[in-house]
């Protein structure tokens, strides 16, 4: 090898390793991109909201379907990248430190199921006290796929998300898992492990369930897969044209078995496991184009507001819609909407966004001092 080969490699190998150690700012948009959604589908402002601000019925895909998933692989990726500062070894601190944000996770949701009891005067709801949820959810598939990360050999990880994913689908089929009643398996489990009074009361299918963990941690081991792909010794150019290419062809698979394994959000089926990632994989390869190779970010700084602190923005917007809600200033603030905009579609919509904006608000002095809430 001639000395300007070797300049050539060492020029080469200087920029994956800046590329390496600097940080993607297009992670933390895709991350307040999925919590700024899921603060604007939470808070509509009336009982009429368009379709794709509402979650599918049963069988579907809508805009608001694609937003919990989003986040689930987002974390997938930010759990490799923090895992990876450790060269993913279990020692003690670092399971403490699992465990423990695991468990402020779950403690978190259930405060949050709790506060809405207590806003409304009964303090000791525990009988009634909604185990899942998105938080519990979201500590379940971080500690699964933390855990599976120290202690799995990550050549094996692509047949675990295989077995996990066909065995659910096993499952479906055999235990009459699309279908929308209590003689659904998914509702049985549920209903036996969990009690029927700690479940979500609003659809004999809870959408945040024990056995659709198991396709949200395959979910969230996809991101996890991907987010080795983004932290390998390769081109950022190369590493983006393959995460969009993989995105493409989970994303294809999904689609192609749809007419077996329907899309649907509230089981949390396989197809739409296989969609929502490829479709979130090609976002995020997207966003890396435009914000870090072409470094066109001035767009994205509302979105990074929400990205840096996300379960603070997510929490405080739970926390705040109980308040106005149990306090009759959301149905006020509504009507005096729709008084000046007829259309309760719109009405419901600008609501929506009102709110959003506010936690924005309340957001970026933290944002602008580089304050990141952390648990």
């Amino acid at each position: 090898m001639n000395s300007s080969e070797s300049a050539t490699n060492n020029y080469q190998s200087s920029i994956v390793n800046y590329q390496l150690k600097k940080r993607l700012l297009s992670l933390d948009v895709l991350r307040g991109i999925t919590v700024v959604g899921m603060i604007l589908v939470n808070n509509s402002g009336g009982k009429l909201s368009y379709e794709s601000l509402k979650h599918s019925a049963w069988n579907g895909l809508t805009l608001c379907d694609l937003v919990f998933p989003f986040f689930l692989f987002i974390m997938g990726i930010s759990t490799y990248i923090a895992l990876n500062k450790f060269h993913f070894q279990a020692s003690g601190a670092v399971i403490r430190k699992i465990l423990k944000r695991t468990l402020l996770i779950l403690c978190i949701g259930w405060t949050i199921h709790w506060f809405h009891f207590a806003c409304e005067g009964n303090f000791f709801p525990f009988a009634h006290l909604r185990l899942t949820g998105v938080l519990p959810r979201i500590a379940l598939c971080y500690c699964a796929v933390s855990l599976i990360a120290l202690y799995v050999n990550h050549k094996y990880i692509g047949w675990l998300i295989c077995i996990l994913l066909v065995g659910y689908t096993f499952l479906l089929c055999i235990g009459n898992g699309y279908a929308p009643d209590s003689t659904n398996l998914l509702a049985v489990i549920d209903r036996n492990v969990l009690g029927v009074e700690h479940l979500y009361h609003k659809s004999p299918i809870d959408p945040e369930g024990l056995t659709g963990t198991l396709a949200a941690i395959a979910h969230t081991l996809i991101g996890f897969c991907c987010g080795k792909l983004i932290m390998a010794k390769k081109s950022l150019e190369e590493k983006t044209l393959k995460l969009f290419v993989v995105g493409f062809v989970l994303m294809a698979c999904g689609f192609c078995l749809t007419e077996a394994l329907p899309l649907n959000k509230r089981i949390w089926s396989p197809t739409f496991v296989l969609v929502t990632c490829g479709l979130a994989a090609m976002l995020q390869a997207l966003l890396v184009y435009f914000i870090d190779m072409k470094e066109k970010k001035r767009w994205c700084r509302f979105f990074e507001i929400f990205g840096m602190n996300p379960l603070f923005l997510y929490v405080l917007s739970e926390m705040t819609a109980i308040v106005v809600g149990v306090a009759g200033v959301k149905p006020i603030v509504y009507e005096g909407i729709n008084t000046l905009i007829t259309d309760p579609y719109l009405a419901s919509a600008l609501y929506a966004v009102g709110f959003t904006l506010i936690m924005g608000a309340c957001g970026y002095p933290l944002y602008k001092k580089k304050i990141y809430i952390k648990i």
